[in-house]
């Protein structure tokens, strides 16, 4: 099993970006389809992004398509969310999430590991 920790959340102004980062541990990162879920105060978990195994297909909410870039180094053992163009909406606590095999699942449910989020907050 890998550990994923994000990094790299913070208070941006809407219309600005930020870069996550979720650093996986583990001998098997390449093994693993990755995805970025958030959950905002009040609200249930929700997919934003996903990634297959070796980055040659990428998912998104339709919320944030155009908007948001998920990527992976595998040689890094590390997954990205590039966030641009954000909205005060987009406000919410970011995890990363990890899963062996070859399928990006969009509900939360089907990943066994999970990081411990990362605070996204965008003024207005």
């Amino acid at each position: 099993q890998v550990q994923p920790v994000e990094s790299g959340g913070g208070l941006v102004q809407a219309g600005g970006s930020l870069r996550l980062s979720c650093a996986a541990s583990g001998r098997t990162f390449s093994n693993y389809v990755m995805g970025w879920f958030r959950q905002a105060p009040g609200k249930e978990r929700e997919f934003v992004a996903g990634i297959s195994w070796s980055g040659g297909s990428t998912y998104y909410a339709d919320s944030v398509k155009g908007r948001f870039t998920i990527s992976r180094d595998n040689a890094k053992n590390t997954v990205y969310l590039q966030m641009s163009s954000l909205k005060p909406e987009d406000t919410a606590v970011y995890y990363c999430a990890a899963e062996p095999g070859i399928v990006v699942f969009i509900t939360p449910h089907r990943y066994r590991s999970w990081g411990q989020g990362t605070q996204v907050t965008v003024s207005s």
